[in-house]
């Protein structure tokens, strides 16, 4: 049975990203442990610029002016 993946918040996919730079560092895996590690931080960064891709969606906010236009105004 394939494992399902847990959705995790940005908080801990920085943490288990930061766990992994920090054992990459320390220098003591083989190549191929060292390869999974790489592989599954960069997994992590890119859910960590998803999740911050998403929260300046939410943060960007719609105005009208006073003729009714509408434009985009940064938070």
């Amino acid at each position: 049975m394939e494992k399902v993946k847990e959705k995790l918040s940005f908080e801990e996919t920085m943490k288990e990203l930061e766990d992994i730079v920090q054992e990459l560092e320390k220098g003591e895996l083989n190549l191929e442990e060292s390869m999974k590690k790489f592989e599954k931080g960069m997994a992590l960064s890119k859910d960590c610029s998803k999740f911050l891709e998403e929260a300046e969606k939410k943060i960007t906010i719609l105005t009208k002016d006073k003729d009714g236009k509408i434009s985009e105004e940064d938070f």
